[in-house]
């Protein structure tokens, strides 16, 4: 394995070790990885006052 691949493994290394949640896709054209995409996934819960304000709402929807 050459220097330039240890460089893009480490940059894959480094994406998996810094994301919580998420995706990441490695882009190989020719057999050489040409493009590393992260996407990272930000999850809020919603407060209690917040589910009630929805569980009303779909409660009050009629399905015909």
């Amino acid at each position: 394995m050459s220097t330039y691949n240890d460089s893009k493994l480490n940059e894959i290394l480094a994406a998996i070790k810094n994301l919580d949640y998420g995706s990441i896709l490695i882009t190989i054209h020719e057999g050489e990885i040409t493009q590393l995409d992260i996407t990272e996934k930000k999850r809020f819960p919603l407060t209690k006052n917040r589910v009630t304000d929805i569980q009303k709402s779909a409660s009050k929807r009629s399905f015909r």
